[in-house]
């Protein structure tokens, strides 16, 4: 049952890729849907075994890699924090696939769409389920060439290209991050296996690296290298630039990028790490601060975007932010917690924005929609539940979990000895939620309760969707209300022992009973920003004074409308020098230069005239070049025969003879 939870949805991609002409499109649709169900539902039973009973399971398949002092088999982990990401990546992937049968029904390339969505479920499942460092990072760069293969789905739009490269190329820094940081813990280790690692962490919490003749604690360095893996996959400030333009891919992809497997990898990350982050307080006061800073910031910057999906994409960024934030607290259990419940109302806010597509005829931009409540009614309902739980609004699921993160910066701005980065980190997630109910509210405003902005044309053919994208949206609609309230105790309730060994936290840094006793004002503090939020979209939207709504000649305005130029930043600093670089010295004065002087050019002047006709035989065709290689392969075993069989000095002479009549 384990290891088929792990490799149906593999079973079902290959099927549903290579066989999808035979299958058809409706075969390939309940093929790779059956299949990612039936995943789910073991999933369920994992998580009633080690969640419910207490057992945990490990399992070794057979041998990998055995060089020397490195020995890595094929294993799985099943403990609680992997019982919770399975629940959450078959659930979320079964939804989408239900979804993308409705959908994506006027596809051509649906059984290939259906079958890149199965891999990258299965790469994620392997992520999350792998007992060893080089294991995880097999799923994880598979994630990564998933994510490329999806965003680059509609692989005739340029737009499409543009943005899955630049997914994989910024991801590229965050992996070479990892990948430094599963070295050097080889190197301290001596192992690549998490129960060896984990538990020889606290004997070397004094060991230093020499780097350049600076010292450097190990432990402090690895969790710096994980940290940085962890920025690119989750998209964090700096490495943040590929997540919104992620939104190119259709949109059943963008939900299941956002929920449940790509940017999720990297909290994963940060919370399976937690027993070597725990003894590093540099590693913890990082995540605190470029989680904080990444929650204002995108919080931000979603208020000043016009595409729906972007300001989705933006919100993401912003509530992945809080979870990196949660694990600099040395709350990883509540970071999981709100995991769990983002990848629910996160889900139903991208599904329903894509029935909203659909219905306007692929129309994405908010200032042309309008008045799409009298259209809509059921979308419209499922899209004010999913923004009320993103705006934390009480008893939906995001207010059990982002709520209790808040609390919990307000105890550690206090006691923490990194009180004044707490408190800033405080600060800024508080006027998150602001901005976050702000955009929220003004997504729905724009899309359904004003005026409509729409052509005629669009207008006449809105439409309900179908049952096969309603059903999914009603079901993550229940679960963004009643997951949140249901789980939170069994998560992270005081006197819990869910997660038993899977998550480390050290004594003197658990917040969690303490945020229990605080000022009762204080934890009503992020409600009425909340509603502070909601009152002014209401009052921008429904007042006639339309100057006072966003004229930009505020900076800020300015800044976050231009995303705060990180791209053109980026350019400048590195693209536009190594471009420049590549073409000046390595293209015009090395390939074209020195090497063509010496190579090809150079030496058809030392050769006869009559020789330089070999030109002609340079056609650029690959079929010629191939078909001289296998004739230059024949020729050689033709000399080889002939060595074998006539004696040396007559092979000799016809060499020489072929020779002389070649240069003569």
């Amino acid at each position: 049952m384990h290891v088929s939870t792990i490799i149906l949805p593999l079973i079902g991609s290959l099927i549903s890729g290579f066989g999808g002409r035979l299958l058809g499109y409706y075969g390939s649709s309940i093929l790779s849907t059956s299949c990612v169900l039936t995943s789910f539902v073991f999933s369920i039973m994992i998580f009633y075994e080690v969640g419910l009973c207490n057992s945990v399971c490990y399992i070794t398949l057979s041998p990998w890699i055995n060089v020397g002092t490195l020995s890595i088999n094929w294993g799985f982990i099943f403990d609680s924090v992997t019982s919770i990401m399975l629940i959450v990546v078959t659930s979320i992937s079964t939804l989408v696939h239900i979804y993308s049968i409705s959908y994506m029904g006027n596809d051509p390339h649906c059984p290939r769409f259906m079958s890149y969505l199965e891999i990258f479920t299965f790469f994620m499942l392997v992520l999350v389920t792998a007992d060893n460092t080089v294991q995880m990072f097999l799923g994880w760069e598979g994630v990564g060439l998933a994510s490329y293969l999806l965003i680059n789905f509609w692989f005739t739009r340029l737009a499409a290209n543009q943005s899955a490269i630049k997914a994989l190329v910024v991801n590229r820094v965050g992996d070479f991050g990892l990948s430094i940081a599963i070295f050097a813990i080889f190197y301290i280790f001596n192992s690549v296996d998490y129960l060896t690692i984990f538990s020889l962490a606290p004997f070397f919490q004094n060991y230093s690296f020499s780097l350049l003749g600076f010292y450097v604690n190990s432990l402090t360095l690895i969790g710096l290298l994980l940290f940085i893996g962890a920025v690119g996959k989750s998209a964090q400030l700096g490495l943040h630039t590929w997540l919104p333009d992620a939104m190119e891919g259709p949109t059943p992809v963008s939900a299941l990028i956002h929920a449940a497997t790509m940017v999720t990898a990297g909290v994963f990350l940060m919370i399976r790490f937690s027993p070597l982050i725990e003894y590093s307080s540099t590693v913890l006061g990082t995540l605190i601060v470029f989680g904080s800073l990444t929650t204002f910031f995108a919080a931000m910057t979603g208020v000043f975007q016009n595409d729906l999906k972007r300001v989705i994409a933006y919100s993401t960024c912003s509530q992945l932010g809080y979870m990196i934030f949660a694990c600099g607290l040395s709350c990883y259990n509540v970071s999981m917690f709100h995991l769990t419940n983002h990848a629910f109302f996160k889900a139903l806010l991208f599904l329903s924005a894509g029935s909203i597509i659909h219905a306007l005829a692929d129309e994405q931009d908010m200032r042309r929609m309008g008045s799409l409540s009298y259209f809509l009614p059921v979308t419209y309902s499922l899209m004010l539940i999913g923004s009320l739980a993103l705006a934390g609004f009480p008893f939906l699921s995001g207010f059990y979990s982002k709520d209790f993160i808040l609390e919990l910066s307000q105890i550690s701005s206090s006691s923490n000895l990194n009180n004044s980065i707490s408190a800033l980190a405080c600060w800024l997630g508080n006027l998150s939620v602001l901005f976050t109910a702000f955009y929220s509210f003004r997504l729905l405003y724009l899309t359904f309760l004003n005026n409509t902005n729409s052509i005629r044309k669009n207008i006449i053919a809105i439409h309900e969707s179908d049952s096969l994208i309603l059903t999914p949206l009603i079901v993550l609609a229940i679960g963004s209300i009643f997951v949140g309230y249901s789980t939170k105790d069994f998560f992270i309730g005081s006197g819990t022992n869910f997660w038993q060994a899977s998550i480390f936290t050290l004594p003197f840094h658990s917040k969690c009973i303490e945020a229990e006793f605080i000022n009762t004002s204080i934890k009503w503090l992020p409600f009425f920003l909340s509603m502070l939020g909601i009152g002014l979209a209401s009052v921008l939207n429904l007042s006639k004074f339309v100057v006072l709504n966003w004229k930009v000649h505020s900076f800020f305005a300015f800044l976050s409308n231009k995303k705060w130029f990180w791209d053109p930043i980026y350019n400048r600093l590195f693209i536009y020098p190594t471009l420049t670089f590549g073409y000046n010295v390595t293209f015009r004065n090395l390939d074209r230069g020195f090497i063509e002087l010496l190579g090809p050019y150079g030496m058809m002047n030392l050769i006869p005239l009559w020789a330089k006709s070999i030109k002609k035989f340079q056609t650029g065709q690959i079929t010629h070049y191939i078909f001289f290689m296998v004739l230059g392969l024949f020729f050689f075993f033709f000399l080889f025969y002939l060595l074998k069989t006539l004696k040396y000095y007559y092979l000799l002479s016809l060499v020489l003879y072929l020779v002389l009549i070649f240069f003569i």
